[in-house]
Formats: structure tokens, C-alpha cells, sequence
């Protein structure tokens, strides 16, 4: 778990600095289920012509939405939504495969359906058709729903020529411990929100949006803490106990772009993922168990940093650089040499980097009694092999934690730019 993160707020109370996204909107925007809460007592909801439609008129003495549920990201923009967004509360890994027969005409149809159940779904407003009500309440929550493409789904529509050298086939590593069947997938979706009723709607309609088109391969389950249960804005902690990425890239920084999206001209990936980005997934077991046999101390060996504050074991606070050459009264290193946050620094993996965007996840106890729990690792860049490639190579190489952790399932998807106003993510791959 290569030592970067996000910060934990909400995208309209972002400071200078933080990770938002351009596709983050202001809180003016209204949607049907704002209207809902907000409407008084002969509020209606009017469609284009003027007719009422969707919800029925809001009770007398209607509460507005809290700023938690009417936070709001935009489907359209440069960039798909999930990737600069601070991070959600809940959220949902779902891969399909393309029914057998399913061909490139399918996929658009099917891509061009999510598109807009997606585009709606983040306004806050119901599914075209059959919604189910479980989000009738709520407000957009700051949902996100991002889409990509995996290795196989070129084979399968006809479009080798179209993929990315990048999409070959991620190598082995020594941690590796991987289930076929939870890994990979023709397509991949992404959904994030801050409210767990409408993180499971969208899964739900975007499920049953693939109809006879698509089936789950796998899906998997996570969370965050809530935006606002702490004192103060904080680098989010995983299920160890950590602050979990400290080091980040920011957008602010001027290489963020370069590091993150694919350019949009002078790159040798094909045309249709200017704009976009690699993600790779990970479903990454911690042995709770073991973990917590360790005491404070050495657990902070393991990583290099406090576990009360982040900060590096030579010293300051969770933001002060890390002195790689500080030793003690004995002339040991005061970071070790075998430390996680020492090995993953960019620094020491040629400038690599890659924007962590991780769920922790808790799937239960398992058969012989230990928790079935730990990380869903998501994490972006232009490049993978420059990325999560070079990094994880280097951490299997002597990482102390990775006695404590076990790779279990895994993931490369090409996830195209933003959908331009009447487009649908992919139209660029699919009708190019």
C-alpha cells in the first residue's frame, strides 16, 4: 500500500490545495430528490413542458437536504468523475463480462445506457425506468460512477487494434495470492458516495442496466469514514490503524496531470484515452491477527511513520519530509531500511507515483476464524508500468509489511476521459 493519499472531505468544502475535481459542481445545482426535501407544502416537480413528474410534492414543513446529502459531482467534464473526488464514504468494485455473442454494438448500447443512468443518478434524480425508490430521500451524496475497460473486452468487441500497450497483463508478484474468479473483467465500474443507501442504488441500477448484455463477474464492498466525523479535515486511516497515504500526489502540483491523466496529444496511447487514466485494482487482505500481536512501536517500524499522527519516525509532523539518513545514539537508522513508507517514496522508484483512492473493506469471519478484512487499493496514473508496476516491484522486494498482507484479487482497466455533453463514456473507442 504505496504511502499516498486523499483527503478526507467533502468536495464542496475543499480547501486550496486538496484534491477537487473538475467535475465538481456548486451547490445551487438542483435535482428531483433536492426538490423533494426542500419543496414546501404545494411544491411541485416540473419536467421540461411544465407537467409534474417523478416524486410527488414534498410533506408540509420539509426539511432542506443537510450539505452531506446535496453535495454533487458532474458526469460531464475533462475527466471521468471517482478519480480527483475526495473520498466517499461507501462504495462499490463491480466487473462485468460481455454475455457470449455480445459484440461491439452491444457494448455501445450498454455504454451508452450506464451513461445516462449515471448522469442522472449523480444529479439526484430517479433511473429512467423502474426506479426503486431506495434513494427516494436523499440527495446526490456526492456520488460518482466511474467506468473502464479491461484487457479481454477488446477481444471480445472486435477492437484489438484500439488497445492500450498499457493493458498488457500486469506480472507477478511474491505477495500474490490470486483469485481468477474476483479479478479482471471485460468491463469495470466504479461507484463512490457518501450516503450508503444511494451508493447501493446506483449498483443496483447500474446492474440491471446491463440486462442480457452483461453479467457480474465480481463485486466487492467498501468504506470510508464519514466526511465530518472527525475534529478536523485528516488523511484517512485503514483498518491497521494507519493514516493511510500521506504522500499523495495533489493537483496543485504541476507534474499532477502528467503523472495522473493521459495527454491529450503527443502520447502513444490510442486517441480515445486522452484524458483519461489507468486503474488498478487490488483487493489486499491485512492479517489483522498477526498485526495487532505487534506492539505500537514496532508496528511503526514497520511502516516508518507515528501511528498516532503520520508523522516519519525522523521526526515532525505527518507532512515533514522523511530524513532517509537519520540514525540514533546507536547508529541505526531511524527509519528502517525494510520500512513501507522508506521503499514506497517516490524518490526511491525513479519519480513513480500514483493517486491512491482506496475503500477499506470487512467481509466477515472467515472459516478459521480470522477477519476477512483490509483494503480494496485503487489507485490511477498514465502510465501503470511507470505507476504501481515500478512501486510494487521494489515493495516485493524487502517491504516489512508485506508480512502483514496478502493480494487476493487484482484488476488493470483503461478508463477513457469524461463524456462531453451528448456523449457517452467510450462513444470516442466504440463508434471511432
Amino acid at each position: 500500500m504505496p504511502d499516498q493519499s486523499i483527503p478526507e472531505a467533502r468536495i464542496a468544502e475543499a480547501s486550496p490545495g486538496e484534491a477537487v475535481s473538475e467535475n465538481a459542481s456548486p451547490r445551487e445545482g438542483i435535482s428531483r430528490r433536492r426538490l423533494l426535501g426542500t419543496a414546501g407544502a404545494t411544491g411541485l416537480v416540473l419536467g421540461a413542458a411544465g407537467g409534474a413528474v417523478g416524486y410527488a410534492s414534498a410533506p408540509a414543513g420539509a426539511t432542506p437536504l443537510t450539505s452531506l446529502g446535496e453535495d454533487m459531482a458532474m458526469f460531464h467534464g475533462k475527466h471521468q468523475p471517482g478519480i480527483t473526488e475526495a473520498l466517499q464514504a461507501r462504495g462499490h468494485l463491480v466487473a462485468f463480462d460481455l454475455a457470449a455473442g455480445a459484440s461491439r454494438k452491444e457494448a455501445a448500447a450498454l455504454l451508452r445506457r450506464w451513461s445516462t443512468t449515471a448522469q442522472r443518478l449523480m444529479a439526484g434524480e430517479a433511473a429512467t425506468q423502474d426506479d426503486t425508490d431506495v434513494a427516494r430521500d436523499a440527495g446526490p451524496s456526492s456520488l460518482t460512477i466511474t467506468f473502464g475497460f479491461g484487457n479481454s473486452f477488446f477481444s471480445r468487441t472486435g477492437l484489438e487494434k484500439q488497445r492500450p500497450a498499457s493493458l498488457d497483463p500486469l506480472p507477478d508478484f511474491s505477495s500474490d495470492h490470486l483469485d481468477k474468479a474476483r479479478s479482471n473483467g471485460d468491463l469495470w465500474v466504479q461507484i463512490g458516495a457518501n450516503d450508503a443507501l444511494v451508493a447501493f442504488h446506483a449498483l443496483r441500477t447500474i446492474q440491471k442496466d446491463a440486462g442480457s448484455a452483461a453479467k457480474v463477474r465480481w463485486q466487492m464492498n467498501g468504506f470510508n469514514r464519514t466526511p465530518g466525523a472527525t475534529a478536523h479535515k485528516m488523511t484517512a486511516r485503514n483498518l491497521m490503524g494507519q493514516l493511510d497515504g500521506t504522500r499523495n500526489p495533489k493537483p496543485t502540483e504541476s507534474d499532477f496531470d502528467k503523472r495522473i491523466f493521459v495527454p491529450a496529444s503527443g502520447s502513444t496511447d490510442p486517441a480515445w484515452m486522452a484524458n483519461g487514466s489507468y486503474a488498478v485494482v487490488r483487493r489486499i487482505r491485512m492479517l489483522l491477527d498477526d498485526w495487532e500481536k505487534l506492539s505500537t512501536g514496532a508496528q511503526e517500524n514497520v511502516v516508518g511513520r507515528r501511528k498516532s499522527t503520520g508523522a516519519p519516525l525522523s521526526g515532525g509532523g505527518e507532512t515533514t519530509a522523511m530524513d532517509l539518513e537519520k540514525t540514533d545514539a546507536k547508529g541505526a537508522l531511524v527509519v528502517p531500511i525494510n520500512a513501507h513508507a522508506r521503499i514506497a517514496r517516490p524518490d526511491q522508484n525513479g519519480g513513480a507515483a500514483m493517486l491512491r483512492r482506496p475503500f477499506s473493506y470487512h467481509d466477515g469471519i472467515a472459516a478459521d476464524g480470522t477477519p476477512d478484512a483490509g483494503l480494496l487499493f485503487v489507485c490511477w496514473q498514465a502510465d501503470p508500468l511507470r505507476g504501481f508496476v515500478t512501486v510494487q516491484r521494489k515493495l516485493d522486494r524487502g517491504d516489512a509489511l508485506s508480512t502483514y498482507i496478502r493480494h487476493e484479487a487484482s484488476g488493470l482497466f483503461a478508463v477513457p476521459g469524461g463524456a462531453a455533453e451528448g456523449e457517452y463514456v467510450g462513444q470516442r473507442l466504440l463508434e471511432g
